[in-house]
């Protein structure tokens, strides 16, 4: 066992237009940071949260990170596989939160992944998805692990079902860039989440969004990029979600123009995302995405552009 270690869980992006709640990836950067030391007394300690503004909680019951490492805590001691030794934790947040890019899912797995470490590893990687997901639940109210998954274990990922939960590896075209752009605004994930909950769609719409969902995973196998870009879209809970990020459907309109594939909004916004076949559009993309945020809605932006993340969080001490 260590007696301290330090992890890294990365942002993730989530629904990439039409699976909502089903797919999403793991983007490598931003991304939040969880150390973990063992404490003489019994079980969660959050010593410090860094990064928020003062914004979180550091009760270990109310933060998403505490919640996961007491998870895994209370079930390697269930099982016998820790001895009766208590965490404490330094949550140090390096991405917005409210901003679609799967902030508190980051957490989560962090605080999951680093008590592991912190114990020797004794559960697979695999197995933290559902303690990491008890921490998910405090921010979103409910379980859906479209950004915990890719968090995790990397990659794309849908989500086939709960009960039991079943988490499918897509494949990743090799080609596949990803400019992820997000304003300086925030998109509460509750709210936005409350808002397709009072409101009926048609069942056309429905099955635009089923033929989208087919094409995007057929393009995955495929490695077909125009098809995939065609399919980043969204007839369900992006019409509703726009309205809520000023600027966005300028952002799109400019993602296109500049060479995007496709482009739609990450998880609840505010973030817009964008798929590209190289890294040069990538850059021009999220130039003109960034460009299109200040002059529509007087916004400034961060711009993350690269392939998808394969290998998810990760120790890094």
């Amino acid at each position: 066992m260590q007696r301290r270690v330090r992890v890294f869980a990365p942002a993730s992006v989530s629904n990439l237009g039409p699976g909502f709640d089903v797919l999403g990836l793991a983007i490598d950067r931003p991304g939040d940071i969880v150390e973990a030391e063992f404490r003489d007394g019994p079980g969660v300690e959050i010593a410090a949260v860094t990064g928020d503004g003062g914004l979180l909680p550091v009760d270990p019951e109310r933060n998403v990170a505490g919640v996961a490492a007491s998870s895994v805590l209370a079930h390697l001691a269930a099982c016998g596989a820790a001895p009766p030794a208590g965490v404490r934790l330094w949550v140090h947040k390096q991405m917005p939160l409210a901003s679609g890019l799967g902030s508190s899912a980051a957490s989560s797995v962090a605080g999951a992944l680093a008590v592991n470490e912190l114990f020797g590893r004794p559960l697979p990687k695999e197995a933290l998805l559902t303690h990491a997901l008890a921490g998910e639940k405090v921010a979103a109210g409910t379980v859906h692990a479209d950004n915990v998954a890719p968090s995790l274990l990397g990659g794309i990922k849908a989500i086939r079902g709960y009960d039991p939960l079943e988490v499918l590896d897509l494949p990743v075209p090799p080609a596949l860039r990803l400019v992820v752009v997000h304003p300086r605004t925030e998109v509460q994930t509750s709210y936005a989440r409350r808002v397709l909950r009072e409101h009926g769609f048609p069942i056309e719409m429905a099955v635009a969004n089923l033929g989208n969902m087919a094409g995007f995973v057929a393009a995955l196998f495929r490695g077909d990029l125009e098809l995939l870009g065609r399919s980043v879209e969204d007839r369900l809970a992006e019409p509703l979600r726009v309205a809520l990020i000023p600027g966005a459907a300028a952002v799109k309109l400019a993602a296109r123009e500049a060479g995007a594939l496709g482009c739609s909004i990450s998880g609840s916004g505010p973030s817009v995302f964008a798929v590209t076949a190289d890294d040069e559009t990538a850059g021009r993309v999220a130039a003109a995405m960034r460009a299109a945020f200040i002059e529509e809605a007087g916004l400034e932006s961060e711009a993350f552009t690269g392939p998808v993340n394969a290998e998810g969080a990760r120790r890094v001490l």
